[in-house]
């Protein structure tokens, strides 16, 4: 998972997605940022969705997708035909949509994005689910909701399958209860095995409720600092502070100050982590590689971790 508006460039997605496609890896994600998350005005950002498309045409097996698309940024419909712009450019199962309801509130003031309250964003998430599915699958789709409203539309191409849908949370009811009725994913993040527990079994306690016969998996996107020995790490750490903009002379202060949720360590110790998240319910992990210039860590995920 890149963390595409920190100064990703056209040449470094295609270097980043070459590495994945070499390196055996299931997927590669990006954010769905316009504005430097790390507050560097220095920093551009490529649009998530035109990058996708681009990517689709670009690479052969690579499940391409944000996390997440906000709900602030495009119109339902506009989200929808975009996703199966890029389904037709990949062939068939490789396009995954995240959606959530959005936060960076200096980027939506820069852009001249509206911010609703979060209530009001988590009512604009629930339409744009039933939107934007039904506009892949109905071939005759009116709605009228307090955000949004459609009439009589058959939104073609339709995707077929359509894609993936993930809603990203942090596991309050709100969410959960959404993804149970429209998602095939649910994705939290920057969560201990501890704390993935009861989140885990307040979804599928909601998919018993919303929709019994329909499953959804359990994903988790965390950040990560991995290397084959600790001499390695250290300089992967002195490259995380370099790129944060921090010191960078005590490389274990940096590791040491890292969030207890990461996968950190050698690649014994990533995999031990990784068998604790397997066990407690979560199926897919999407990886946070914030030094996107470093791909010899991807080779490495693929080689010792795939």
């Amino acid at each position: 998972m890149i963390e595409g508006q920190e100064d990703v460039g056209w040449e470094r997605w295609l270097e980043l997605a070459g590495a994945c496609e070499r390196a055996g890896l299931e997927g590669l994600f990006r954010s769905d940022h316009y504005l430097s998350v790390a507050e560097r005005r220095d920093r551009g950002s490529l649009d998530a969705w035109g990058t996708i498309c681009a990517l689709a045409a670009r690479t052969e097996r690579l499940h391409l997708g944000t996390l997440v698309s906000p709900v602030t940024f495009r119109h339902p419909s506009n989200l929808a035909k975009l996703a199966a712009t890029a389904a037709e450019i990949a062939g068939p199962g490789r396009i995954e949509v995240g959606l959530g309801a959005g936060w960076w509130e200096a980027e939506h003031r820069a852009y001249g994005f509206e911010l609703p309250p979060v209530g009001e964003r988590m009512e604009m998430l629930a339409e744009q689910l039933e939107l934007i599915v039904g506009e892949w699958t109905e071939a005759d789709l009116s709605f009228e909701g307090e955000h949004y409203s459609v009439s009589g539309l058959d939104a073609r191409p339709k995707p077929d399958p359509r894609p993936r849908v993930i809603v990203g949370g942090s596991g309050r009811p709100r969410s959960v209860a959404l993804a149970a009725r429209w998602a095939d994913e649910y994705n939290t993040l920057y969560k201990t095995p501890a704390e993935l527990r009861p989140i885990r079994e307040a979804v599928l306690a909601a998919r018993e409720r919303e929709n019994p016969d329909r499953p959804i998996s359990f994903s988790l996107m965390t950040g990560l600092l991995v290397a084959t020995d600790g001499e390695g790490l250290r300089e992967r750490a002195r490259a995380l502070a370099e790129w944060r903009g921090e010191p960078a002379d005590d490389p274990d202060s940096v590791i040491s100050s890292l969030p207890d949720a990461w996968i950190i360590g050698t690649v014994d110790e990533a995999a031990t982590q990784l068998a604790e998240l397997e066990r407690v319910g979560v199926e897919r992990v999407m990886l946070q590689h914030h030094l996107h210039t470093d791909t010899d860590t991807i080779e490495l995920i693929g080689r010792e971790l795939g």
